[in-house]
């Protein structure tokens, strides 16, 4: 293979990452390249970040981050993590500083192995989530999904955490309903002129939820650190939960905590969970083709 570039196959609570490795390149992840490699069962993801040389001063890199049909996703919350962890096992660092489209990201690994990644600030206002039409309070906003008088879900809570997010409280398993189904519909509903990530959200205490998304781009996937972001950052704006939630993200396999703090004092979100190594190999960022290189190693964690 001529002109490949390293990366690692990971997953943050099995929601499926490529962390690529384009660093010293002016090239990108071509959008047919991550289409072949989603179509791959062996290379199948949510998201790839790619790490870029740095734009800004006093940032780590420019991560790039792409979905699985090729478009750009602004913000991937597992992903970061998996970032950080690979560049932590190169570097030996324990602390990053990203700039993605979405702005700065800061991130720590902690000595028990779990990663915390400052997720900014939350966005509520229509027009800036953005949605189609003005709504004065969008912590609960006019859409449903089935009949009028018993829709199956309804007035969701609409934010951005760099991307945008409709979160549906419902009072039963979230693996109850067929998301798969509904997602779609939702994610590409005229209100969303970006489309969506969709989350249905059970709170089951003042600090604890539980979550299942289908995501903008990637469809149902098996955890979504920014939609477990906006699922808590909305509990708290609706009254039903505190600042500081433990989100059960109940699709991740095996099911698995993120958890999530809405900080009163600079208003940011922090995330907190593990990230996990999987394998490594070499790609083409142009066309996709990849072949690997090294299986999971003991520890779990391996640097590109």
């Amino acid at each position: 293979m001529s002109n490949t570039v390293e990366f690692a196959k990971m997953n943050g609570l099995g929601n499926k990452i490529l962390v690529v490795d384009m660093r010293g390149r002016a090239d990108r992840v071509a959008p047919q390249a991550a289409i072949a490699l989603a179509g791959d069962a062996e290379t199948a993801f949510d998201q790839i970040m790619a790490i870029h040389d740095p734009r800004v001063d006093g940032t780590d890199a420019f991560i790039d981050i792409l979905n699985c049909d090729g478009s750009k996703a602004q913000a991937c919350g597992n992903g970061t993590r998996c970032v950080v962890q690979a560049l932590a096992a190169e570097t030996g660092k324990k602390t990053f500083t990203f700039q993605t489209v979405a702005g700065i990201l800061n991130a720590v690994e902690h000595a028990d192995g779990t990663i915390s990644v400052d997720m900014g600030r939350p966005v509520f206002e229509w027009d800036r989530i953005p949605l189609a039409e003005e709504f004065h309070d969008t912590r609960r906003i006019e859409l449903q999904i089935g009949p009028i008088d018993d829709p199956v879900l309804h007035s969701p809570s609409a934010m951005s955490m760099g991307n945008p997010h409709a979160v549906f409280w419902v009072d039963r398993d979230v693996m109850s309903y067929d998301l798969a189904r509904f997602g779609p519909l939702l994610e590409n509903h005229p209100i969303f002129p970006e489309r969506a990530n969709i989350t249905l959200a059970q709170v089951t205490s003042r600090t604890a939820m539980t979550t299942r998304t289908w995501e903008r781009g990637a469809g149902l996937t098996l955890a979504c650190g920014s939609a477990a972001c906006a699922a808590a950052v909305s509990g708290a704006r609706t009254g039903r939960t505190g600042r500081k939630v433990d989100v059960h993200v109940a699709s991740a396999n095996p099911p698995g905590i993120l958890t999530i703090e809405w900080r009163e004092s600079d208003d940011h979100v922090v995330m907190t969970g593990p990230a996990e190594w999987e394998w490594s190999g070499m790609l083409d960022p142009a066309t996709g083709a990849w072949q690997r290189d090294h299986e999971k190693p003991a520890d779990g964690a391996a640097a590109l």
